[in-house]
């Protein structure tokens, strides 16, 4: 057997590689694309942001952030439907033992930090006294703060304030809502890397079968790179609504999938941004928390004095009615100090009451093609030329490899050799 066969094997081989070059290719400029919209969620490089990388959507978080916090606050859900869902005599109900606990044990607290002796003197009788009246205001200041709440929720909690800060105190969070929300698409982009690239491959290996000039594996390398990013993106967000071809229906990937998205995102969002932990954290250290303790203030010191009506007399002529006050203020100090803690004890009731996560599901749902792109589009439209422009680049190089080590000949024939091998 004559070398001639070995020669020509090789040689098919390499037309044969052709197409499965260009579908790694495609693949790989497509996940380093998705990846690189992503990751790292911080700077990394000497030079900021010439000589680095830092992932898209992390390096836009503001512009995303408020992307998803105007999708949630005006197609999804408002303040005033998360609070008019609770129940001022439920949530009284659910904080009655926590608020009983917590009233004797300031009053107790209170009386004996500044007035011990005092305070043991009082007859048993009137201290008890005392307590039972402070026990059964408790439940009409718990109505009073919630339909106040209720009344005036705009001027005491900010949703959109909660989400941002959530938003951005975990950097990773926003990143999730994209990944999971998009992950079929993400997953498809990969996969149509491989197969438009084994496609172009193809159409590369026949022209290059009757016309070998040096460039042309450059420059499909670059198209097959630039193109198969492009078309997986045109094919998740277009066509929005079904578009009928003979016996098939033609659909864009992502509204495909509404059903499941909105499933995905509302979840999502549901148990780890409008939860009533951060809800109630909000309430308490936002910028309106002043405005809750006001309100808290008001109502503490009025329970106070009609549950000190019965020993007022005795109280004010032995403490004096600027000690009085003092104590009052510190009672109202102590009930602030101590609201996380007794609120916590309402975020089962809370969390069935508001229905956050079947609300948005439903929402999201019935959006329209043009606002349920506005929940992912965003993650690509402002940098898609980025992306492209990577899978291009990386498919420029590629081409570059496969004249040079593939089809050497050509090469050495247009430069005169290989740089460094002779």
């Amino acid at each position: 057997m004559d070398g001639s066969f070995l020669y020509l094997s090789l040689e098919t081989w390499k037309y044969i590689s052709m197409p499965v070059i260009s579908a790694v290719v495609g693949y790989v400029t497509n996940v380093v694309a998705i990846k690189m919209m992503f990751h790292p969620i911080e700077f990394i490089g000497v030079w900021k942001p010439w000589l680095g990388w830092q992932g898209i959507v992390p390096r836009k978080a503001s512009k995303m952030t408020g992307i998803s916090v105007d999708t949630i606050t005006e197609s999804l859900i408002t303040e005033a439907e998360i609070f008019n869902r609770l129940d001022p005599a439920r949530v009284a109900d659910e904080l009655e033992e926590p608020m009983i606990a917590l009233t004797d044990e300031i009053t107790d607290t209170v009386m004996k930090r500044h007035h011990p002796a005092l305070w043991e003197a009082m007859p048993l009788v009137v201290r008890s006294q005392v307590k039972r009246r402070v026990r059964a205001q408790a439940p009409t200041i718990i109505r009073e703060l919630m339909n106040e709440v209720r009344t005036n929720v705009r001027y005491m909690f900010d949703l959109k304030g909660m989400i941002t800060r959530v938003l951005v105190r975990e950097k990773n969070l926003l990143n999730r809502i994209f990944l999971e929300t998009g992950r079929n698409e993400f997953i498809f982009i990969g996969r149509s890397g491989a197969y438009f690239g084994f496609a172009f491959g193809i159409v590369q290996m026949l022209i290059w079968v009757f016309f070998q000039a040096w460039w042309l594996l450059p420059l499909f390398g670059l198209l097959v790179g630039w193109a198969t990013n492009w078309l997986a993106l045109k094919m998740i967000f277009n066509p929005k609504k079904p578009l009928r071809i003979g016996r098939f229906k033609i659909q864009g990937l992502f509204f495909k999938r509404q059903q499941e998205v909105a499933a995905d995102y509302g979840s999502l969002v549901a148990t780890q941004i409008l939860t009533p932990q951060n809800i109630l954290e909000e309430i308490l250290t936002g910028p309106y928390a002043e405005k809750l303790f006001a309100l808290v203030q008001t109502e503490v010191q009025r329970a106070i004095d009609s549950s000190a009506s019965v020993a007022r007399p005795f109280v004010t002529w032995t403490l004096g009615s600027a000690d009085y006050e003092r104590i009052k203020a510190e009672a109202v100090r102590e009930v602030v100090a101590r609201m996380p803690e007794t609120l916590s004890h309402m975020t089962g009731y809370a969390e069935d009451a508001m229905a956050i996560q079947e609300t948005l599901i439903t929402r999201l749902q019935n959006l329209t093609p043009l606002q349920f792109e506005g929940m992912l589009r965003p993650a690509f439209e402002e940098d898609e030329w980025i992306l492209i422009a990577v899978g291009a680049a990386l498919g420029l190089a590629v081409g570059w490899f496969q004249l040079i080590v593939l089809f050497s000949s050509v090469f050495v024939d247009r430069f005169g050799g290989i740089p460094g091998f002779g």
